[in-house]
């Protein structure tokens, strides 16, 4: 018990309006039902872990967890209750503890407890028809610090699944357990290949029809990896666990789950870390920073891509930095920083060049073509248009070179280009052209899932008041306007631009 008052239980517990008596006959009950029967929890001992800081024993924390879950409808862990024991949290090399916020970073044991914990209540709240996101997003310069010295060191390996008396590490890892059992190289081969499967499927249709797939895989691997296997399998386990991640994470972004997109790259961000990956690491904390932008934050996101270029390590490859880039400079761009933006646009151009005769790209890398490079040239400087009109040609250029080459069923990025170049045509008073590519990713959207199309189309939407006198315009508003969802509040509480 240290005392003080258990902030984050506090908080919650305010969100969710309870009394103190009610939660306790709620504990009770809900740990009957997990098939806790002896669990006796009264009103004064909820008051001691509100009050006085007391952490419960297992499994009150996974019961709370479970308990909030279900009634704030989000994703809440047992760090977001900050009922992790003090021994098991965060720590610095020769910094003793730190407490860190949402619990970054937890230590190498506790990964995969953290994974599967987080996925098993992401699933329960998909059962349950549950899709609420109402916590807050952390800022990126707060990710940044508590990540950074823990990103900057390579963990050992053999601190993936600690060794204890039974080879099986069975303590608590969340409400859906996972009865872990060696697997060999077959069984990851397979869970590699999925991985490919889910990343053509989200590329195609968006992230809303497979998330949910992706999670329970995800919770799987989880489990999988509380076994102790031989380290190159290990290693490719935590590899397949980062990837499904940020995949998991993607996804949730595509559907407006914010705070759930963010806790699932920074779990990437740890999987990776885990696996030796740091490249990957980085990657995942680089999608965390795009987040971050896309609902205007840039800011926030070139801390995150500070941490995500000095954590990558000197393994870099030169397709992966120029990516990097390109989401730096729509950063730049989105705070109106043109000079800055052309010459860090100009460095990602260079590096792309020199990356060509290296041989294959890594397979997280390998959706990073040239049209994915033109089509982030194209968004950051359409996003710099509302700053300079001027840039409104650029935009325009490398809109036009990304959708010469959309040949292969990526049918959102295509959508994107187009509403890129719908816009940007706007800003460059051409609204005849501008009608015909809007209209062209209108024809698209219906059948794909992903929500951040719509949020770009709301942009669009914006430029066309100026030409509502054009008959044309005036019918494609109307268009607009009737496809258009109802608008929805983002993680942060505001509306996306």
């Amino acid at each position: 018990m240290s005392g003080q008052p258990n902030t984050r239980l506090a908080d919650l517990f305010g969100l969710a309006g309870w009394s103190k008596g009610e939660l306790a006959r709620l504990v009770n009950r809900q740990a009957a039902a997990m098939g806790h029967l002896q669990l006796a929890t009264d009103t004064s001992r909820v008051r001691r872990w509100i009050d006085m800081g007391e952490i419960p024993r297992d499994p009150v924390p996974r019961v709370l967890a479970a308990l909030f879950t279900e009634r704030l409808g989000r994703v809440v862990t047992i760090e977001d209750l900050g009922l992790v024991r003090h021994g098991r949290a965060g720590k610095r090399q020769g910094d003793g503890i730190e407490e860190h916020p949402d619990g970054v970073p937890w230590p190498p044991e506790r990964t995969a407890a953290v994974l599967t914990e987080f996925t098993g209540m992401d699933l329960m709240l998909n059962r349950r028809g549950l899709v609420g996101a109402g916590a807050a997003l952390a800022a990126g310069s707060t990710l940044s610090s508590a990540m950074h010295d823990w990103l900057h060191t390579d963990p050992a390996l053999k601190a993936d699944a600690p060794i204890l008396d039974d080879p099986l590490h069975t303590g608590p890892v969340g409400f859906d357990r996972f009865e872990a059992a060696p697997i060999g190289s077959q069984e990851v081969d397979e869970l590699e290949r999925s991985v490919e499967v889910f990343r053509a499927w989200d590329a195609a249709r968006g992230g809303g029809l497979q998330r949910k797939a992706v999670v329970g895989q995800l919770n799987e691997v989880g489990g999988m990896l509380t076994y102790r296997h031989p380290s190159h399998l290990q290693r490719r386990l935590w590899g397949v666990a980062a990837n499904l991640a940020v995949l998991a994470g993607w996804m949730s972004h595509d559907v407006g789950l914010e705070p759930t997109a963010q806790k699932y790259f920074v779990i990437a961000a740890h999987a990776a870390r885990e696996g030796g990956d740091r490249p990957r690491a980085g990657e995942a904390l680089s999608r965390a920073a795009r987040q971050m932008v896309h609902l205007g934050r840039p800011d926030d996101a070139l801390d995150l891509m500070k941490l995500a270029q000095s954590g990558a390590g000197d393994r870099l490859q030169p397709r992966t930095k120029a990516m990097f880039h390109t989401i730096e400079a729509w950063a730049q761009a989105s705070m109106g920083k043109g000079q800055a933006m052309r010459r860090t646009l100009g460095m990602a151009e260079d590096l792309f060049v020199s990356d060509r005769d290296d041989g294959e790209p890594l397979d997280w890398m390998q959706t990073f073509r040239d049209e994915d490079l033109y089509g982030m040239q194209a968004l950051a400087y359409r996003t710099l248009a509302d700053f300079d009109p001027g840039a409104a040609v650029h935009a325009q250029h490398y809109a036009e070179k990304a959708l010469a080459l959309r040949i292969d069923g990526r049918e959102r990025s295509k959508i994107f280009d187009h509403l890129s170049m719908a816009s940007a045509c706007f800003i460059a008073d051409d609204p005849e052209q501008a009608d015909r590519y809007a209209r062209l990713a209108l024809m698209s959207m219906g059948s794909n899932s992903s929500r951040r199309t719509w949020d770009r189309l709301r942009q669009m939407y914006r430029l066309t008041a100026e030409y509502a006198g054009y008959p044309k315009i005036h019918e494609l508003r109307e268009e607009i306007r009737l496809a258009l969802p109802n608008p929805r509040s983002t993680g942060d509480g505001s509306a996306p631009a």
